[in-house]
């Protein structure tokens, strides 16, 4: 995330739904009753694809070959069923006969029910054995759902009909495919949507706060107006693939209420969903939605659509007549296969009940924990403990005057150490007390964290129990000292890079990239420079071995002279060490 990232609502729109895409190694045991895929497109109505069997008679115990064939596809589900009940669930197990291509799932509690594919890999043609069971239904016959690609797929390719010997003909009409519902029609938007009734007749959520889609092109819009026992929604931003609402009880992922408008061949398709955990989101057939229209203009992505307020019977639809967090999200979409969003979803500061009084609301792609962990690390590891390294490494001599005890430097040194060890601590807390646990989506940056955090508390420990100045271990203490701490700061500017791309806290790019690098080669450059001047300092005192007499050359100007640079050098550092952090900090108060 800085703080690991599913991040907070962690509607994660991963948003990657397919038969095949979504389950690429043929997991589809859900898919078992209907045989459908959760793609939200309607499947062709002319089998291209042919299911043939070895005998066209059967006694319980026998085994039948059954081959599933045709033009090159990726993936398929293969079932029997009771001819006269295609309805009932799978009858008997299969027998693999190449698990190179395919796999025995459990429906229904039946272990070898169906057959998948292992993998999205082209293929022609599938073999497998039917094992029938002891009490077989007199009629069997076999189906079929195969999927080309995401949006082109059968469902339900109905296969001959095999029967047990000496019982009555089979007159039962053979399995068609089975009806999908109709697609709603859509039109297409002629105007932008307006925000001007925000707040009056509208429920509005914008991003930023007061935008205007009309003239503003980046303006995240999300609006809902009340008609009677209907609410229509209006939603607006800029989009490579899809937009998408949810409703959820929580800020974290499942059990939403979620619709989706996907962009494919130049047409988008306006779907509802639902999501179940912490997975894809499954799309939803039917029709609760009416009114559906849409626009593409210059990268902008606007949609619309009406539904009842409330949907009895209606499953996975949540009553809009309650309070809810609210999400808004886009990505890319590829053939209408819709992928993970770059960045966490825009979601409302608190629950709402868009069907209530109308009002103007704003909402963050960061929750405010996220934001205090990346804000107390930038300044921990980019100014406190910068300027502590610094001061102790060139100003000793600068501020060696006693302060309370110790020499000034020290002083100084100590209390940015401890403030930067107290921040890490506090600020590697927060992704705990948010997530609940440790989490483990979100790379290496929690790793590095804990390493970094690992070293602040070693070197506070290192430092507690340092040996006096003339002590023969003081010289092992200060190279320990310096190598713990250096590691920590390299590791920490490492944990900074990759926690800036998490959701989480996924800062505008590249601008955060470039300036991160910049930072880096600001205290490098100011380093070099400050050895630079203690080198050329040091050659200011020149000694002469004549007569065993050290002669010095006059050196009280010259160090003046070169305490006044140091102190140039380190205001103009922290000058730009601030402006740098003022960056970073401006840039997470904005999400």
């Amino acid at each position: 995330m800085i703080a690991p990232g599913f991040t907070v609502s962690a509607f994660i729109l991963l948003l990657h739904v397919s038969f095949v895409a979504n389950y690429p190694s043929g997991k589809v045991t859900k898919s078992c009753g209907g045989m459908i895929p959760e793609h939200g497109h309607t499947p062709q109505s002319h089998p291209a694809h042919n299911i043939s069997v070895s005998q066209k008679t059967f006694r319980p115990g026998d085994r039948i070959k059954v081959t599933l064939s045709g033009p090159p596809f990726k993936g398929f589900l293969l079932e029997a069923r009771d001819a006269e009940n295609l309805s009932g669930p799978p009858v008997g197990s299969f027998t693999l006969i190449d698990s190179h291509v395919s796999q025995l799932l459990t429906c229904e509690d039946v272990q070898g029910s169906a057959v998948s594919h292992r993998s999205p890999s082209k293929k022609t043609e599938i073999k497998v054995f039917w094992d029938a069971p002891s009490g077989a239904p007199n009629h069997i016959t076999f189906l079929a759902t195969v999927v080309e690609k995401y949006k082109i797929y059968w469902v339900k390719i109905p296969g001959p009909v095999i029967s047990q010997p000496n019982v009555p003909p089979f007159t039962t009409p053979e399995a068609t495919i089975a009806p999908m519902p109709t697609v709603p029609s859509v039109s297409h938007l002629t105007r932008s949507f307006n925000a001007s009734d925000c707040g009056n007749k509208k429920f509005c959520i914008r991003s930023p706060l007061n935008c205007d889609p009309e003239k503003e092109r980046a303006c995240v819009f999300l609006s809902f107006t009340r008609d009677d026992q209907s609410v229509m929604v209006e939603m607006s931003g800029p989009s490579k693939g899809y937009l998408s609402v949810a409703f959820s009880h929580d800020r974290w992922m499942g059990d939403d209420d979620a619709y989706v408008c996907i962009l494919e061949d130049q047409i988008v398709h306006i779907q509802p969903s639902h999501l179940t955990g912490r997975s894809h989101p499954i799309m939803d057939f039917g029709d609760p939605l009416e009114d559906m229209a849409w626009r593409l203009v210059d990268g902008v992505m606007q949609c619309s659509f009406r539904r009842n307020i409330t949907l009895p019977g209606v499953k996975n639809r949540f009553d809009l007549n309650a309070s809810y967090y609210i999400f808004v999200a886009d990505g890319a979409a590829v053939d209408g296969r819709i992928h993970k969003h770059s960045q966490q979803p825009l979601i409302t500061y608190e629950k709402y009940n868009v069907t209530g009084d109308p009002k103007n609301i704003g909402g963050s792609h960061s929750l405010l924990l996220l934001k205090v962990h990346g804000a107390l690390m930038f300044v921990a590891w980019m100014t406190t403990v910068s300027v502590g390294v610094l001061i102790a490494r060139f100003f000793k001599p600068v501020w060696s005057k006693a302060l309370f005890g110790d020499a000034a430097w020290f002083q100084v040194h100590r209390t940015l150490m401890l403030t930067t060890s107290a921040l890490t601590f506090i600020a590697f807390l927060l992704p705990f007390i948010y997530r609940g646990g440790w989490n483990w989506h979100a790379g290496y940056h929690p790793y590095l964290g804990f390493i970094v955090m690992v070293l602040a508390v070693l070197q506070l420990l290192l430092a507690a129990f340092r040996p006096p100045l003339h002590d023969p271990r003081r010289q092992m203490f200060n190279w320990t000292h310096w190598s713990m701490g250096t590691a920590a700061r390299i590791i920490a500017v490492a944990a900074m890079f990759l926690g800036m791309d998490l959701p989480g806290l996924n800062l505008p790019g590249p601008w955060k990239t470039y300036a991160m690098i910049g930072f880096v080669a600001w205290h490098v450059g100011t380093e070099i420079i400050l050895e630079i001047h203690a080198y050329r300092l040091s050659r200011k005192v020149e000694i002469l071995d004549d007569d065993r007499i050290q002669i010095l050359q006059s050196f009280t100007a010259a160090e003046a002279e070169g305490y006044v640079f140091k102190k140039v050098v380190l205001a103009i550092y922290v000058c730009g060490n601030l402006t740098f952090l003022t960056m970073f900090l401006s840039a997470i108060n904005r999400l």
